[in-house]
This record gives structure tokens, sequence and C-alpha cells, in this order.
């Protein structure tokens, strides 16, 4: 028995588990959970990584509409592969991101204080948020997605849950390279 057969009608644990274990790594990261100095320390690399990250986004992005416009053209290989390719550009972006908070902390935003109180952290907290109540919804649909049969997908929640998790992954993301035009641009 394969593990999509295993995980199959197991999908709500699944999401569940999933979302949890993703949020428990970022609050753990961000809380200084993983001690820095047992982690490889890389000055470049850290350096790099908001960069790297906000070209992933613009990736992800990228994927997302090239998925989006597959599906609707009814070219489901095409769809999947881009979806698939967006999943794995978040898992990156996710690691390269958790590795840089776990060392260095959140990054401090260096505006005027008038700037950071009305527009940035306005803007943090909508990108922070969506990103979180996007992942169940994402996870939600590549589950159903790993789960079923192409020819069963549209019989599922995928459909519905697939436009809710790419209409959130979109605005979390273009948000994303908003805050890291505002961090590392702009100020």
């Amino acid at each position: 028995m394969s593990v999509a057969q295993r995980a199959r009608g197991h999908e709500h644990a699944l999401t569940a588990l999933l979302t949890v274990v993703s949020l428990a790594l970022v609050f753990g990261a961000v809380g200084g959970v993983v001690p820095a100095d047992r982690l490889p320390q890389s000055d470049g690399l850290l350096g790099a990584i908001p960069h790297l990250n906000a070209l992933l986004s613009l990736l992800a992005i990228a994927t997302i509409v090239a998925g989006v416009r597959a599906i609707r053209r009814g070219d489901v290989s095409a769809h999947r592969r881009r979806m698939l390719g967006s999943a794995a550009i978040f898992g990156a972006f996710l690691l390269l991101y958790l590795y840089r908070v776990s060392i260095e902390g959140p990054t401090e935003f260096a505006g005027p204080d008038a700037v950071e109180r009305f527009l940035y952290l306005p803007l943090l907290a909508v990108h922070i948020l969506l990103a979180m109540v996007c992942l169940p919804f994402v996870y939600h649909a590549l589950v159903l997605a790993g789960t079923h049969d192409i020819a069963e997908l549209s019989g599922t929640a995928h459909p519905r849950v697939g436009k809710i998790a790419a209409g959130l992954w979109l605005i979390s993301f273009t948000l994303g390279i908003a805050v890291y035009g505002m961090l590392y641009l702009v100020y």
C-alpha cells in the first residue's frame, strides 16, 4: 500500500499536522527555541537570504499565476507541475527564513517611527496573518492532490480549496515582497 493510499481518508488530520508543525517551526525560530550556536554559521548566506527569499517570492508568484492559468485552460498536467513547483519554492523559502531568523532573530525596522507604526507594522501584520491562514488551505489542496487520482479531484474540495489557497498565497507573497522592500530597499 502506497503512502498516498494510507493517507487517503486522513486528509484533514494530515493537513492539521502539517500546519501545526510548520507554525511550530516558525514560532520556535522566531522565539529563539533553537540555540543559534547549534546551527552552522555563514555570514555570506545570512546576508543573502532576504534577497534570495524576495526572488523566491517573485518566482512563487509567477508559478502560482501560471498554475492558475493552466487549470483554467484545462491543462491539468501543467497545473500540477506548476503548483508542485510553487510548493517546492515555498519549502526553500521557509527553510532559508527559519535558518536566518533562528540565528539573527526578526529584522528590526530602521525607518521613521510614524512609518513603522502606520504603514510597516500593519503591512507586516496582514502579511503574517495571511501566511498563517493560507497554510492549511495550501496543505489541504496539496494533500488532496497527493491522495486522489486526477480524475477524482474535481469531486473533492480541491478545486474550491485550491482557489482560496492560491489567492491567499499570492497576496501573502506579494505583501512579503513589500515588507522586504521596506526593510532592505527603502529604509
